[in-house]
């Protein structure tokens, strides 16, 4: 039988980890998790009892509305008010989403057709680089650079306009995300304007992953693009409680920004799904509402990790920067192992420390040369994992 969409997709280089992780622990080996970007913190406890008091509610196990019941998009709205200023309209420009990478797939979907083209940072996210293809677009990659937890700046819209200008058929859509996953390269207020003008210059639609929004540490406060003036004229914006909130399961995310897109998405899913079960979308209306301070707890817990890590990894010989965002660490690989390549390093340091990683390869050409890890385990638990890279690297 002949396949569309999927064929040409490459091999997922995180599944040979993931398959050697499931071994070594059925084993019976002790396998430090910092691969897969998972969040281990519990939910807000408010959105946990709501979520169990709905669930007992026989109304709310109907079909829901896909595009999200009034109430939920009305405390996105409230959010983006309180912490970025930005005002939203929740009828017309706010949509939920059942996860972010649903939206995002979706939107390219109704931007995008065979023969229009994307520009999409190298390394990157792997669904921001396929997502265009599946709407049968072509991906331009655009190199981000040797970040590492450093700032982007307006590098990043220099870089755009040299692809722009190499591009044989100019590019429709951007798709960015800053924090950024996977190297933590992070921007300002002024990068963004930067590039928002950028865009209204050119009728480019910019299409931003605002994943780790509240996900910083050290003073430092993510941007949103809607930030600018006259941003939605141009852009729109993916906003999930999964890592906020950490709500990872509850798939509850939303697209906000400009009206003609927000709406366009919201009719495609009308064909497509009925929204998220009603009681979590009810929790999550709580959880935004009523645990507004909760990514604060969560930011905690993650810089208290962060640092253990980058104190850790610096303790044994390997130099990293410290990020002052997202839940990752992005590593280059040590000098004298950076030979073996990212996937292969990576099987190193599960087989001999018993620490998974994700190798950067997986992350699009930009991504060779680094591994990333993930802040999922304890302090206690990553400072046994520094214990057993110093064993099983010898050559630092």
């Amino acid at each position: 039988m002949e396949l569309r969409r999927i064929t040409d997709l490459p091999p997922y280089v995180f599944a040979e980890i993931n398959r050697m992780k499931l071994a070594s622990r059925r084993a019976g080996a002790d396998v430090i998790d910092l691969g897969f970007g998972n969040p281990d913190i519990p939910s807000p406890g408010v959105a946990v009892d709501k979520l169990c008091e709905a669930a007992r509610n026989p109304r709310n196990h109907r079909y829901s509305a896909s595009r999200g019941i009034v109430k939920l998009r009305e405390a996105v709205a409230g959010l983006y008010l309180r912490r970025f200023g930005v005002e939203l309209d929740p009828e017309r420009e706010v949509v939920s989403t059942i996860g972010a990478k649903e939206g995002l797939a979706h939107l390219m979907w109704v931007l995008l057709a065979p023969g229009d083209t994307a520009l999409v940072p190298s390394p990157s996210y792997p669904i921001h680089l396929h997502a265009p293809r599946f709407a049968g677009a072509t991906v331009l990659p655009v190199r981000l650079g040797p970040l590492s937890g450093g700032e982007a700046g307006t590098d990043w819209v220099a870089s755009l306009e040299a692809a722009w200008q190499a591009a044989a058929r100019k590019p429709r859509v951007v798709i960015f995300s800053f924090p950024h996953n996977p190297t933590t390269a992070w921007v300002d207020l002024a990068a963004m304007e930067a590039l928002v003008a950028w865009a209204r210059e050119r009728d480019v639609v910019l299409v931003h992953d605002f994943a780790y929004a509240d996900t910083a540490f050290d003073g430092y406060r993510p941007p949103s693009v809607l930030e600018v003036d006259g941003a939605k004229e141009v852009a729109v914006e993916l906003y999930t409680l999964t890592k906020s909130f950490s709500m990872a399961g509850w798939r509850v995310a939303f697209l906000v920004g400009n009206a003609e897109l927000v709406e366009a998405l919201a009719t495609l899913k009308s064909y497509l799904d009925y929204g998220t079960f009603q009681p979590v979308q009810i929790a999550a209306t709580v959880a935004m509402n009523e645990a507004s301070d909760y990514p604060l707890e969560v930011n905690r817990l993650y810089r208290q990790r962060r640092d253990a890590l980058c104190d850790g990894l610096g303790r044994i010989g390997w130099e990293v920067s410290r990020p002052r965002a997202t839940m990752f660490v992005w590593a280059e690989i040590p000098a004298a192992y950076a030979g073996m390549g990212s996937l292969a390093f990576a099987k190193l340091l599960l087989t001999t420390a018993g620490v998974a990683t994700s190798p950067g390869a997986g992350f699009g050409e930009g991504g060779e040369g680094h591994v990333r890890f993930a802040l999922i385990e304890n302090p206690q638990r990553i400072n046994q994992g520094i214990r057993a890279m110093r064993r099983a690297l010898p050559k630092l």
